[in-house]
């Protein structure tokens, strides 16, 4: 997972020398950038690459964590000319197609084009076809900023989920700055905001303008299409093969919950095919000694043969991490923060493993309806209502915390079930098939994800997982971790400091005393008041009857297992 960052002067600004002015100082531009984007260093700890431009202006940084086109995709790419730069971050999984377009529009005498990597078909489609045809036609998580300097235009863009975080921000100068994280800017610039997924802006250097590219119907109204099974399971299982280009050592996450167990299947049988009948997938999972997590994943790697660790933390160990994971998902939601650090931990590990890559099992519940608290959805047009919110909201829960949580140590996470074309087909089913229904197992359960679990149910999983109730990853990593991270939160703070948590948090005034701790150490380390405005916080429908902590053990559906 790599980090970009750029910075574009004003005109006032810009000067023929290497000067970047800030109030009533003067700094190298090139120094500058090195520095500021080296607070995002750990997602790219392979290479650092960095274009200055005196003339025109900018620069340009990339931290590589090489994945994909390791010998020869370095950063920025710059085009033949010199005219045009691009840094990217994340993975262009159709970049064989659009490379074969970008062949296939050359001129005779035209050299043959072969991809650096494949982000550097961004640069190269871009040049061929325009702005519209690359948005439309570019299939992966990413974000990049490239630079023409033939109309001094800007193009940033960010997939349609928010898989890939991007922020940006304007200092006091007038100066633009972009870059993978926040940290990076908050400084320098008296304003910071979450560059919104799905949209892409293409014009001015000088003020963004983000405009949506992605707009399915499925957002805009309840949709009556029903459950093709075949084409539920066609296009998961091309999302995973999509996702399973790598030039490095992957593995796959594995808590033993229905989602991230599916995506492990599925990449073990193709990659058996592949590789031949001794190939096993790396997977990992995590958790308190205990941990109801550890049974079912067990069961899977048995199932599948995969090569499984089980890596445990004490719950001492996870609260020494509070700090750093706010510091790192730069944010004070409380389920992001329950579940990151876990994720962390094992991040840490696998990374020490030497894998760059692993996939995971993050979107399923979003896109159908898997949090418990969904069992309490009054209609279904209500219920679609709030996976649309839910989908929508990603970039600010799960995929920030996945994203950050690896990227916090090299490693890259990739996630099949929020592909395009899937999330699209899925989302497109009419909610009357999504919402949770009846299963018949020797007693009446009500089963989320149900259309999901069919569609897989020849031989993927075992029974006692494919049909294993929804737990969330902060509790199944271990009961007690919830439970005692809640209590040592509340407990630095005094009920004197939480009677005035309007007054002194006006904006997501902390409900919680725990919530209230998080968000404290969050104004200590990232205090500009634009800051706290990049974070929704993640909490179940109170006006369904459901709890308002995000844990699923609180909601009424909730089974308890061991």
């Amino acid at each position: 997972m790599c980090g970009i960052f750029s910075i574009f002067l004003n005109a006032s600004n810009s000067t023929d020398s290497d000067l970047y002015r800030y109030g009533t100082r003067t700094e190298s531009l090139r120094e500058m950038a090195f520095r500021q984007s080296g607070k995002q260093r750990q997602r790219g700890p392979d290479h650092t690459g960095l274009v200055v431009d005196n003339d025109c202006g900018f620069a340009m940084v990339h931290e590589r964590l090489s994945v994909v086109g390791v010998k020869y995709g370095s950063q920025p790419f710059v085009s033949k000319d010199g005219t045009v730069l691009l840094v990217a971050n994340g993975e262009i999984y159709n970049f064989r197609q659009l490379a074969k377009e970008v062949n296939g529009a050359l001129d005779e005498d035209g050299d043959v084009y072969v991809p650096r990597s494949d982000c550097d078909v961004i640069l190269a489609y871009y040049e061929k076809f325009g702005v519209a045809a690359l948005i439309e036609t570019i299939r992966g998580m990413f974000a990049f900023v490239l630079y023409d300097k033939k109309n001094e235009h800007v193009l940033v863009a960010r997939d349609p989920i928010g898989i890939i975080p991007l922020y940006s921000g304007v200092d006091n100068e007038g100066n633009m700055w972009i870059a993978s994280e926040m940290k990076c800017l908050v400084e320098k610039c008296s304003e910071v905001k979450v560059f919104p997924p799905g949209c892409v802006h293409y014009g001015t250097r000088h003020m963004l303008d983000p405009k949506p590219y992605h707009k399915p119907q499925w957002m805009f109204q309840t949709p009556s299409m029903h459950v093709d099974l075949l084409k539920v399971k066609q296009y998961l299982e091309e999302a995973v093969a999509s996702h399973l280009h790598c030039d490095v050592p992957l593995g796959a996450l594995l808590s033993g919950g229905l989602d991230s167990s599916l995506i492990a299947s599925i990449a073990t049988k193709m990659m058996t095919k592949r590789h031949g009948p001794d190939y096993r997938l790396k997977t990992y999972s995590v958790g308190l000694i205990g941990g109801p997590d550890f049974k079912y994943s067990k069961i899977v790697a048995d199932y599948i043969g995969s090569d499984h660790t089980e890596v445990y933390f004490t719950v001492d160990e996870g609260l020494n991490y509070i700090r750093d994971v706010i510091y790192h998902t730069e944010t004070y939601d409380i389920t992001t923060v329950r579940c990151s650090i876990p994720m962390h931990l094992l991040s840490r590990f696998i990374k020490s493993e030497g894998i760059k890559m692993v996939l995971s099992g993050e979107g399923a519940d979003e896109v159908f309806g898997g949090y418990l608290y969904f069992h309490q959805a009054p209609n279904p047009v209500e219920f679609h209502r709030e996976t649309v919110m839910r989908v929508q909201n990603l970039q600010y829960s799960d995929c920030l915390r996945a994203n950050k949580s690896t990227a916090a140590w090299g490693l890259e996470l990739r996630v099949p079930f929020l592909d395009t074309d899937f999330v699209n087909y899925s989302m497109s089913i009419r909610p009357e098939d999504r919402i949770p229904q009846t299963r018949m197992n020797g007693k009446i359960q009500s089963m989320e994800k149900f259309i999901l679990r069919q569609a897989f149910s020849d031989n993927y999983l075992p029974a006692e997982v494919l049909w294993r109730q929804k737990e969330q990853f902060s509790d199944g990593v271990g009961y007690s971790w919830i439970d005692t991270i809640t209590g040592y939160a509340a407990s630095h703070v005094t009920d004197e400091q939480f009677s005035t948590a309007g007054e002194r948090f006006p904006f997501n005034t902390p409900p919680t005393k725990e919530a209230y701790y998080y968000r404290q150490l969050f104004e200590e380390l990232f205090p500009h008041r634009s800051c706290a405005a990049t974070v929704k916080r993640w909490v179940p429908r109170t006006d369904w009857g459901c709890s308002a902590d995000p844990s699923g053990r609180k909601q009424t559906a909730h089974i308890e297992q061991n």
